[in-house]
């Protein structure tokens, strides 16, 4: 296992297209279908960084903005925004993307994974080495968040 991963390493972007089957009855995309491309791109940023199984800990902050409706372009990023030590912040954002590029956010949400050894256990995973100045930003508002997680747990809201 490497000792660090830059931000950059692990970056993933996927597109899809919205197919009559992924739309509900409004004619707008299933909130379902969408978290779960969500939970695939950051499985893939952090199977990424870690080089090692992941798990799903956490989904925090799943807010929609705006629907995605048939034959729309969708466009999900996501980087790592914090490492500890076996867990670690995957920030995923969700875009429909124009004909002519532009981009509006659909939604937001930062997810905590975990890095499993070969047992299914919780195993250290590789640092994050933070280079430019958005990294250094993302990971100070990950610290922050990761406080409240930290502080809703003390109050029994667990995150596993």
């Amino acid at each position: 296992m490497e000792n660090s991963k830059t931000v950059k390493e692990s970056c993933v972007e996927t597109v899809h297209l919205v197919h009559p089957g992924n739309l509900n009855a409004a004619g707008r995309i299933y909130g379902g279908t969408l978290m779960s491309w969500i939970d695939d791109v950051a499985v893939l940023v952090a199977k990424r960084h870690t080089g090692m199984s992941v798990t799903t800990a956490s989904v925090d902050n799943l807010k929609f903005l705006r629907a995605a409706r048939l034959k729309d372009i969708v466009v999900i990023s996501g980087k790592a925004t914090y490492v500890g030590n076996t867990s670690m912040e995957v920030k995923v954002e969700t875009f429909v993307e124009h004909l002519d590029g532009s981009r509006e956010l659909v939604n937001r949400a930062f997810l905590t994974l975990v890095g499993l050894d070969e047992s299914g256990r919780p195993s250290p995973i590789p640092k994050l080495t933070l280079i430019s100045d958005e990294d250094k930003e993302e990971w100070g508002r990950a610290q922050k968040r990761r406080e409240i997680r930290m502080e809703q747990a003390k109050e029994g809201f667990h995150f596993y």
